[in-house]
């Protein structure tokens, strides 16, 4: 490799890294993220969607530009709409985390998903699968 392609290399490692760090210097907690995800996203995945999408299929690159996109359903409607309160309470009769969760504040429950995310992805820290 040349100097200017270690450069870019380093830079991009830098910034994947910086992503990392900042979702938890934002008060982000990737273990209630964990128990959201695998309890709210990954039961509704199997039972309505196919299967179940592990973090650790993703880089941190790519799990990155898909939660910034906030698109769902192949763009149909907003990532987000799944952390919602409303959401929550719709589902908190059959779903113990979403109603042990239903007051965390939603941009707070999203950023919790996403540390969650980008530690269990394939370059994560703790790759990691749904269950």
């Amino acid at each position: 490799m040349t100097n200017r392609m270690l450069h870019l290399v380093a830079i991009s490692a830098l910034g994947l890294g910086l992503q990392a760090l900042d979702a938890q210097a934002a008060g982000s907690d990737w273990k209630r993220g964990r128990v959201y995800y695998q309890r709210v996203c990954t039961e509704c995945h199997t039972a309505k969607a196919g299967g179940a999408i592990a973090p650790n299929g993703r880089t941190m690159a790519e799990w990155t530009a898909y939660l910034n996109a906030d698109k769902h359903a192949k763009g149909k409607e907003p990532l987000k709409k799944y952390v919602s309160r409303e959401y929550r309470a719709s589902v908190k009769a059959t779903n113990k985390a979403a109603e042990k969760y239903l007051e965390v504040p939603e941009d707070q429950l999203f950023e919790d998903i996403k540390a969650f995310m980008l530690k269990g992805a394939k370059d994560g820290d703790s790759p990691a699968s749904c269950s």
